[in-house]
């Protein structure tokens, strides 16, 4: 008869080996931090410029197979379960695509641009958002 230690390691083992082991772990960690949010202070909405930057987020967390992270960003972002279309998202963003860009997150995509970029100033001028001013919101250029 196997003993309580053996049946832990098989359990785990098994589970290891159907890659439900780190699911479960990434959903444990996702309730817990669920239950800790404290629940009386709402959440401001989530910004049409928070919902592209948590799906380009999602999408290279996912190509990476950093799924549970993924989880838990769609749980405490109040992001949609199901992704934005990809296609949505570069129009949203106005970015065009070729063939080969296609096979990796369009952040690889933007990081690429701006790192390669032939530009010679070298800097790029980036502007306030239209999100709303609170706490959660980073200063514009004139802060």
């Amino acid at each position: 008869m196997a003993t309580i230690t053996e049946l832990k390691c098989a359990v785990r083992e098994t589970l290891e080996s159907r890659g439900v082991l780190g699911q479960l772990k990434a959903r444990i960690r996702a309730e817990v931090f669920s239950a800790l949010d404290d629940q009386r202070e709402p959440r401001p909405p989530l910004s049409h410029e928070n919902l592209l930057i948590n799906e380009l987020i999602r999408e290279y967390l996912e190509f990476n197979k950093y799924r549970y992270t993924a989880s838990v960003l769609t749980a405490e972002s109040g992001q949609p379960e199901v992704p934005l279309d990809r296609q949505f998202l570069a129009s949203e963003l106005k970015v065009t695509e070729d063939m080969s860009s296609k096979s990796v997150p369009l952040l690889y995509g933007l990081v690429s641009h701006f790192v390669n970029s032939g530009d010679n100033s070298g800097k790029v001028f980036l502007r306030g958002s239209s999100l709303p001013a609170t706490s959660n919101t980073v200063p514009g250029p004139d802060a």
